[in-house]
């Protein structure tokens, strides 16, 4: 879960941070299966943080408040 908008900026980098590593697997495994078992951790990860994002995001920030 994020809890503020620091932690937001953290997940978004974390995210674009796999997506390139997701990429550069991709430009040099020629493999299907192969890639797709490399990446697969990467992309379970983006799904997760981007729900968390949505999460986050849909939430009004009174809401947040304790």
């Amino acid at each position: 879960m994020i809890n503020g908008d620091r932690e937001l900026e953290t997940t978004q980098e974390r995210i674009r941070q796999f997506e390139r590593l997701a990429a550069e697997i991709r430009k040099t495994e020629r493999n299907a299966e192969n890639y797709r078992s490399s990446v697969a951790g990467f992309l379970a990860e983006i799904d997760r943080m981007n729900l968390d994002i949505r999460e986050y995001l849909s939430s009004v920030p009174a809401e947040l408040t304790p």
